[in-house]
């Protein structure tokens, strides 16, 4: 978690989409799911804060897409920045790292639903490595 009081800041490309988050986030992790992939080129690495925590300060070119029936993705409609994902049964929204103003002061956690990985890569960190099942996959 990042210490309370730290205010973590974002956007997408263009700016359209501009964000605060103001407190505790939970530490990031690698998801290496099919959607994610699909949606970002590659995997997305992403952290959780409760959705009252964010603060958008520009969302003119906010747009959501149900990418299944439990969950939808954000994104900008204006230059494509993958920025959010949301659970339609939970109070936190997911953000993409990649999206943050610099320092983050985050550190990646684990890697989540390896199974689904790209095969074009390798996972050869330490960190922990979870199935889309949430097995814990032991190091090799």
């Amino acid at each position: 978690m990042t210490a309370a009081g730290h205010t973590l800041k974002g956007q997408c490309l263009c700016g359209a989409v501009r964000f605060e988050i103001a407190g505790a986030v939970t530490e990031p992790h690698a998801c290496h799911c099919t959607q994610c992939r699909r949606q970002s080129g590659h995997y997305v690495v992403a952290a959780e804060a409760p959705r009252d925590a964010v603060t958008f300060l520009e969302d003119r070119g906010l747009k959501w897409y149900r990418s299944s029936a439990k969950a939808q993705r954000g994104f900008c409609g204006d230059c494509g920045s993958v920025l959010f994902w949301a659970s339609d049964d939970g109070d936190e929204l997911s953000f993409n790292l990649g999206s943050l103003d610099a320092p983050t002061g985050l550190t990646l956690a684990s890697h989540i639903f390896v199974d689904e990985k790209g095969d074009y890569y390798d996972i050869d960190d330490a960190l922990p490595k979870f199935t889309s099942d949430g097995e814990a996959v032991e190091p090799r």
